[in-house]
């Protein structure tokens, strides 16, 4: 290689290397930004040395009860469960090298989805209960769909479309749950189904924190082995990497969070689909993209949970605004496949 080639190729490696720091630069500022947005604004504003007594302790008329017990653990419940569906969005899609591979589209969601439903409507367990049986079930049906794919190794397209195949079942027994359901019930489930922060308190935030705390350093710590496996099971292979230890382990660690954030918020539609595909975008070819996507995935929740309370006349859920822009996303990929000639 000569030496104005190999200048060349290290100067494009410090571009890339410094284009992803200032992209995890400003991410990490919107994040904060958008953090602190949501506690000052709202039908009253709060000014910042309000906002930053009541997260220092100090009791402060109005603004201890509105901050610190509505606005701080919703805002804190929203950064969490926006970085773990991020994270586990982005560990399926690299892991199995498909787009569409992430826990809206392959059963997860849809599993912790029916499991909450048949916990409020038919078991009435109270907050704890749904949560626990909704992480649990969650998990079940990511073993049961990793299970039903294995055929020498886990094929992206089979997985995703035995995923969907689950899902749709998975939907069925959600939607027939519903039927059966009183009032009050109905409306309990249906809150949780859509995907909300309404009512967050650090009851639902503090397990989503410890599942982080625990689970993301396993996903960060496999990220050159999930690098490895995007150029196919092969290559991974003969680079080192242990396919079927990695891929249960980030597996695991990428179900457990998404299950966590599901049973707190309930499932938050397309930040997990869409994080991975905004943070390619702006990042570039330049290392892993766990990081970069949970930071994009905490500033969608924000933003779309701030949008549902404040844009509209109507308040909705953030569930239904991320939704609006996950939907379109989701038509787009599956038409710019097709022309490609591609298949999923």
């Amino acid at each position: 290689m000569s030496t104005t080639t190999l200048d060349a190729v290290t100067h494009g490696r410090v571009r890339r290397t410094l284009r992803r720091r200032a992209v995890l630069v400003v991410l990490a500022v919107l994040v904060v930004a958008a953090f602190a947005v949501s506690l000052m604004a709202g039908r009253t504003f709060y000014p910042p040395a309000d906002v930053l007594a009541v997260i220092a302790g100090d009791d402060v008329p109005g603004a201890s009860f509105t901050v610190g017990t509505l606005r701080l653990p919703r805002a804190v419940l929203a950064i969490l469960a926006g970085a773990c569906f991020g994270l586990g969005g982005l560990t399926f899609q690299t892991m199995l090298r498909n787009p569409l591979a992430s826990p809206d589209i392959i059963g997860i969601s849809s599993g912790a989805s029916a499991a909450a439903a048949f916990a409020i409507v038919t078991l009435h367990l109270g907050e704890a209960g749904v949560s626990a049986f909704a992480i649990v079930v969650g998990l079940a049906v990511a073993l049961v769909v990793y299970t039903l794919s294995f055929k020498d190794g886990v094929a992206g397209t089979r997985l995703v479309l035995i995923g969907i195949g689950i899902a749709a079942m998975l939907d069925s027994v959600t939607a027939y749950v519903l039927t059966q359901a009183a009032e009050w019930d109905l409306q309990e489930a249906m809150r949780w189904l859509t995907g909300s922060l309404n009512g967050a308190t650090w009851a639902e935030a503090v397990p989503v924190a410890v599942a982080v705390a625990v689970l993301a350093p396993v996903l960060l710590g496999q990220a050159r082995n999930l690098a490895m496996m995007q150029l196919g099971d092969d290559a991974a292979a003969a680079l080192g990497v242990r396919l079927e230890r990695t891929r249960i382990l980030v597996i695991v660690a990428a179900v457990g969070l998404i299950a966590f954030a599901t049973a707190a918020t309930g499932p938050i539609a397309f930040v997990a689909f869409l994080s991975g595909p905004i943070a390619a975008r702006i990042v570039g070819p330049a290392g892993s993209l766990l990081l970069p996507s949970a930071l994009v995935g905490a500033l969608l929740v924000l933003v779309a949970d701030f949008a549902g309370q404040y844009a509209f006349d109507t308040r909705y859920p953030v569930g239904v605004v991320t939704g609006v822009l996950g939907a379109p996303y989701l038509i787009y990929l599956l038409i710019r496949t097709n022309r490609a000639g591609g298949s999923l």
